[in-house]
């Protein structure tokens, strides 16, 4: 015999309590807990999304194929040639990719996209950098090169860069891509307009070209400098794409690099001197400021003020050169 109190109770638990109730009794029974409805849900929404992206990319691909013509990309037309554009065997040929491979891409099966192969597609398709980086959205990837159009490079950072001169002045960012920089900055070290845009990198130039290596007075310890800063800053990235790619690149291209990164070195950033030979003005020695433009570790401006002045009229020499040549 119950009490009124105790029936109280159990109508309670009953109305408020039943989901506890029916958890207890799975768990004593071993019959598996529901799943919530919400994980179902939103489960369910990402592959919905993740479907609708791939055929968007397949669209996309394909309207570019066929908008495109064998002449623009090297290849003879032919006499029986009935397909507008480029035949997907083509595509896949040109990106040296496998052709059943490329075929799936296009009819939207579920299958994983590296970035190399996006990259591949991206160059052989002749894509602008707006439609390169829907390419590499729709794929759900980060593209590896430098960005052309970063949101970070404001009209008014440009601006000020260009106030900045006579001093050099670029913005990179924290893997040593630079995204911007001023005419000064384009003379300094080499002819940067004549490095093509995924190359401008400080890591690779300083590893692979002759004429930006040769301005610099202390290689060596340069090197090794900013290989440690490299490793510091790519902990937070490990897993990132574009990073991988530039360590691997640079691992491949560079003995020099091999030998430093080995010694898994780490330094932050900080304010040096450093020196230059020029080859228009002669041995410049300048300070190198970091202007953050945002979280540490992120984008930020790098300026080079004179020490000295003869590097501050060598400056203002080397600024006149780089306006005369356009």
């Amino acid at each position: 015999m119950t009490t009124m109190a105790e029936e109280t109770a159990v109508r309670e638990n009953g109305a408020t309590g039943s989901t506890g109730v029916r958890g207890r009794e799975a768990q004593a029974t071993g019959a598996p807990a529901r799943e919530p409805e919400s994980v179902r849900e939103s489960e369910s929404r990402a592959s919905r999304e993740s479907d609708i992206r791939r055929h968007e990319l397949a669209a996309f691909l394909r309207h570019r194929r066929e908008h495109l013509t064998p002449e623009q990309v090297g290849l003879p037309r032919g006499r029986r040639r009935r397909t507008p554009g480029l035949r997907r065997e083509e595509v896949a040929h040109l990106s040296a990719v496998g052709v059943t491979w490329y075929t799936w891409l296009e009819q939207a099966r579920d299958i994983q996209v590296s970035v190399q192969v996006l990259d591949a597609l991206a160059r052989t398709l002749m894509l602008d950098p707006n439609e390169r980086a829907h390419l590499f959205q729709l794929a759900g990837a980060v593209d590896p090169t430098p960005a052309s159009r970063c949101p970070t490079i404001t009209p008014a950072l440009l601006q000020t860069l260009e106030q900045l001169e006579p001093l050099p002045a670029c913005i990179q960012n924290s893997r040593y891509d630079v995204l911007a920089y001023n005419r000064t900055y384009g003379r300094l070290l080499c002819d940067l307009d004549e490095v093509p845009a995924e190359d401008r990198n400080c890591m690779v130039l300083i590893t692979t070209n002759e004429q930006w290596r040769s301005s610099i007075v202390m290689l060596d310890e340069s090197i090794r400098l900013m290989a440690a800063k490299f490793r510091a800053s790519m902990a937070g990235h490990l897993a990132d794409p574009a990073w991988k790619m530039l360590l691997k690149r640079l691992r491949a291209e560079s003995e020099e690099f091999r030998e430093v990164w080995e010694r898994h070195e780490v330094v932050g950033s900080r304010s040096k001197t450093k020196f230059f030979d020029n080859q228009y003005v002669g041995r410049l020695t300048l300070v190198h400021t970091d202007l953050w433009l945002g979280p540490a570790e992120g984008p930020r401006m790098v300026t080079y003020a004179p020490a000295d002045e003869e590097s501050r009229e060598r400056l203002e020499k080397l600024h006149a050169i780089a306006v005369e040549r356009g």
